[in-house]
């Protein structure tokens, strides 16, 4: 209670302070949302169920029953927001710009405590424009399903919010965008499980470069991004060895500094048509240890040193498309359709040690389906979603899933909105 009065305070301090600023243009902004869900088996998942995944392979008990058989559901409120949007004054010939958006998500298991979705400042020279901030990470982009799910199509839809400098050219129907992106939020997967450590010692940003053509309700694109991680610094092994002495074998810990790097590419294209009446967008994305924008994927060992444990790293690579249709203003059905597969490694793994994402998925089906009334301030919806997983065993000598067999999850999602 004490840190929705302190809120609500600043709030009010922010007000009378906005009326005493020059040249400054303020927009406040917000919508309390419920989310209802319900599912038939667990799922692989965060925010308690909310962001909602893939379903879970089988765990069989010793009378052969699936312990991930059995179905959930909650109600939350947790993705209500806040924010602000400030037009400030000129810097030199550059209009300026910011936001500031908040929700109550919080992090890992703890809900309900203010979480930052966007923090950005935005310096327009008409043609050039540069972003220094927190926004949707390049790859998400300004093409995303209109879904009620609030994974927005996770994994097949690129999804994370990141720090990151953009520099964006725009000439005509044409417009060039690069970007150099860290981690914060939303992290890559490794040895130590999420961590933002591995690209905090790579000492190398994500790189985004993507073009895209307008034109009217049409846009589409192609983009390329690289990410260089460093897995680990050190290796530790037990190593045996003979004791004379007490003429046995006993385990003696080694740790050894190492060198490590994994670096890949990931490919995207998208198109998306709007009017009046109708949204179509379609996405596709060839990932490479896509992990921190919520992919499937990672990597595997290809090579391990006999003398220092160094390990040298091969990509699981995915292929992910979606296609979402929706027609309508106050009352609009829509379609959503996502497809992956897992295209497994270019070189041969080693081990069968594999850091990722759905590492042991072969390919992953999702349709659904969803009508929404869209009236002023207000949003009303209920959504059903079919989604089908194929699990199996790790083929080392190509990195793919075989002798699959599929499971599958029946989810409903019903949400009121109110924005303001």
């Amino acid at each position: 209670m004490k840190k929705y009065i302190l809120l609500s305070l600043s709030l009010i301090t922010l007000s009378s302070s906005f009326a005493q600023l020059k040249d400054f243009k303020f927009k406040f902004y917000g919508q309390i949302r419920t989310d209802f869900y319900y599912n038939s088996r667990a799922n692989e998942e965060t925010v308690d169920g909310l962001f909602y995944m893939y379903p879970k392979d089988e765990m069989l008990d010793g009378n052969g029953e699936d312990l991930n058989a059995t179905s959930n559901s909650n109600f939350y409120t947790l993705y209500s927001r806040l924010g602000l949007d400030v037009a400030g004054p000129k810097l030199g010939t550059a209009k300026t710009s910011a936001k500031v958006e908040v929700d109550f998500r919080g992090s890992g298991t703890s809900y309900s405590t203010i979480r930052l979705r966007h923090a950005y400042f935005n310096l327009d020279w008409g043609k050039s424009a540069v972003l220094v901030g927190q926004t949707w990470h390049p790859l998400f982009g300004d093409v995303s399903p209109q879904i009620l799910n609030l994974s927005v199509g996770a994994p097949f839809q690129p999804f994370s919010r990141a720090p990151q400098i953009r520099y964006r050219f725009t000439d005509k129907k044409f417009q060039l965008t690069g970007a150099l992106v860290w981690q914060s939020q939303y992290l890559s997967q490794g040895p130590a499980g999420k961590s933002q450590e591995y690209i905090k010692k790579s000492n190398i940003p994500e790189i985004y470069i993507g073009a895209d053509y307008k034109n009217g309700g049409l846009l589409a694109g192609v983009g390329i991004e690289m990410i260089s991680l460093k897995p680990r610094t050190q290796s530790s092994w037990e190593d045996p060895t003979y004791d004379p002495g007490t003429n046995s074998t006993i385990l003696t810990t080694r740790i050894c500094k190492v060198d490590e790097r994994i670096t890949t590419l990931s490919y995207e294209a998208h198109v998306k048509y709007t009017n009046k009446n109708w949204f179509i967008g379609a996405k596709s994305v060839l990932g490479s240890n896509l992990t921190q924008a919520s992919g499937l994927g990672g990597f595997g060992i290809k090579h391990i040193d006999n003398k220092t444990k160094e390990q040298e790293y091969t990509p699981i690579r995915f292929s992910s498309s979606w296609l979402n249709v929706v027609y309508g203003q106050k009352w609009k059905p829509g379609i959503f359709v996502g497809y992956a597969k897992n295209l497994g490694t270019s070189d041969e793994l080693v081990s069968d040690q594999l850091y990722g994402t759905g590492t042991n998925l072969d390919k992953l089906i999702t349709a659904g389906a969803e009508l929404t009334y869209n009236v002023p301030h207000w949003k009303f919806g209920v959504e059903y979603t079919l989604s089908s997983a194929w699990y199996g065993k790790l083929d080392k000598s190509e990195g793919k899933i075989i002798d699959t067999h599929s499971v599958s999850n029946n989810r409903i999602v019903a949400v009121a909105m109110f924005m303001f």
